[in-house]
Formats: C-alpha cells, sequence, structure tokens
C-alpha cells in the first residue's frame, strides 16, 4: 500500500517568537532624550540606561516571572562596576497587549576612563518558559589620553598659569608674584588586591645650579581601592613665587613612589622666571 503525504493540507506550525530585549535607551538624564548616533560621554558621568522585554510568557493564571541583569564593560571587557539585578514579577491580562515590562537603571562610569567603545550588556531569563537572550548595546566615551607604560612614568606634565587652565603653556616663563601651578598624570603602576594602589609624589624646586630651594612638606598622591581599576594617578601642585625671586632659570624636582610595585622615579622640568 503506497501512502501519499500532501504537504499543501497539514497546517503550517510555526515557533513562538523568541524572548528579545527591544528599545534600549541611553540617555544623560532619566526620562530624557535619547542620546544621538555617535554621541560621547565622559568619564565620571552617570548615564541612565532603559529598555524593554519582548515575547515573554504567561502561566494560565496570566501572570510573568522574568529576571534580568546589566553591566557595562569596558573596550578590553572589563566590567566598570558590579552587575546590576533584579526581576519583574507582574500579572498581565488582555488589557495590556500592548505592554512590555521595562528594565531601568543608571550606571556609573568610572573617573579615570579611557576613550573608546564601552557597551552595556543587558541579558534577560523568561523563568516560566526557561529561555534567555542577550543584547549589547553600545557606549562611546571620549576620556583623557594617557598612554599606558609597564613601569612608573610621568605622563603629560604641563605648567599652567592658573588651576582651571586647559591650554599648557608652549613656553614655561613666569614672573615674580605669580602663582606657578604643574599638573601631570602618572601611570605603570602596580595594583595589590581590590585593585588597591599606593601612589605618592614630592616636588622640590631647584636653582640653576641645582640647589634645592625648597621641598613639599608632605608627599601627596592615592592610596586607594576600586572596583574598576584607575589608569592613572592625576597630580597637580602650586608654586606661589614670592616678590623678591630673582630672574633665572629654576627647575622642579619630582619624585614619584609606587609602595605596592616598589617603584621609584624622578623628573625634572625647567622654568624661568624674568
Amino acid at each position: 500500500m503506497r501512502f501519499t503525504l500532501l504537504l499543501g493540507l497539514l497546517p503550517l506550525l510555526s515557533a513562538a517568537p523568541a524572548l528579545e530585549i527591544v528599545n534600549p535607551i541611553i540617555s544623560q538624564m532619566d526620562g530624557g532624550a535619547v542620546d544621538p548616533p555617535g554621541f560621547e560621554h565622559t568619564p565620571g558621568e552617570v548615564v541612565f540606561f532603559s529598555c524593554h522585554i519582548a515575547n515573554f510568557t504567561k502561566t494560565s493564571e496570566e501572570k510573568i516571572r522574568l529576571a534580568y541583569s546589566v553591566q557595562a564593560f569596558d573596550p578590553k571587557g572589563v566590567p566598570l562596576a558590579d552587575i546590576y539585578k533584579n526581576e519583574i514579577t507582574d500579572e498581565v491580562g488582555p488589557q495590556d497587549k500592548n505592554w512590555l515590562p521595562r528594565v531601568s537603571t543608571e550606571i556609573a562610569i568610572p573617573p579615570l576612563v579611557e576613550s573608546g567603545a564601552y557597551k552595556i550588556v543587558v541579558k534577560a531569563e523568561d523563568l516560566i518558559a526557561h529561555t534567555s537572550t542577550q543584547l549589547e548595546v553600545p557606549l562611546l566615551i571620549k576620556g583623557h589620553a594617557v598612554d599606558p607604560s609597564d613601569t612608573l612614568v610621568i605622563r603629560n606634565f604641563r605648567y599652567l598659569h592658573a588651576e582651571d587652565d586647559l591650554q599648557a603653556m608652549d613656553k614655561p616663563i613666569f614672573h615674580p608674584g605669580e602663582t606657578l601651578w604643574a599638573k601631570f598624570d602618572i601611570t605603570g603602576y602596580k595594583f595589590g588586591p581590590g585593585n588597591k594602589l599606593d601612589v605618592s609624589y614630592v616636588f622640590s624646586v631647584l636653582s640653576n645650579t641645582g640647589k634645592v630651594l625648597f621641598t613639599q612638606p608632605e608627599p601627596a598622591g592615592d592610596q586607594t581601592e576600586s572596583f574598576y581599576p584607575k589608569r592613572y594617578v592625576p597630580a597637580e601642585f602650586s608654586v606661589a613665587l614670592q616678590n623678591s625671586v630673582k630672574p633665572g632659570d629654576y627647575g622642579l624636582l619630582i619624585t614619584v613612589k609606587d609602595a605596592i610595585g616598589n617603584q621609584t622615579i624622578e623628573s625634572k622640568q625647567a622654568f624661568t622666571v624674568q
């Protein structure tokens, strides 16, 4: 006996839509305007993230149960902060056919991160259907440029006329009665447990013959722990030039110590008083 299968007469069965994360939004304020394409956030900023979960499963009692997590990562895959987790349990009736569960949280960008293409990873799990999904949302950050180093080093040394100046002086020429400002970045130090660092620095003012005229009485620096490793330590100090200071060539001797990595370096920077 021959059997003929008439496919055209069989009902077509389609799989239910898969669990999905939709409508991702990054904004500078809660409920604010969506960031335009290519928008760059800044280190230390708090961004507001939200999205929705679609194609979830309901029980016979019209209930849903979802779990989700949100976490941001740098370009190398290192998390910026601890993972945020939560669950959504609700009752969804026929009148809520267009309603979607909303995920909403804040993401604090660490203050010293570098520029690059970061990402927000959102994961969702349907605890009733036992399905899961995830979505990666790009997050662009424009940070302060500090070249990395395997050993302790000073980067981006600059003289300034005022503490808030953004542009470094082309020629470090000061006058009696002015305040000399110096800023630089320290990197290449080692970390202890919990991303602990122990970096300190002192400076001395030198005459043109190398004689020490003044030394900072107490070292400054950073001895902290953080979830995300600080890639550099910003440093600054000022020197009030007395009206009686003689014109001539002078120098700064900066000594930096990394207690955890057992490293010490010195750097000399010249300036002139006219």
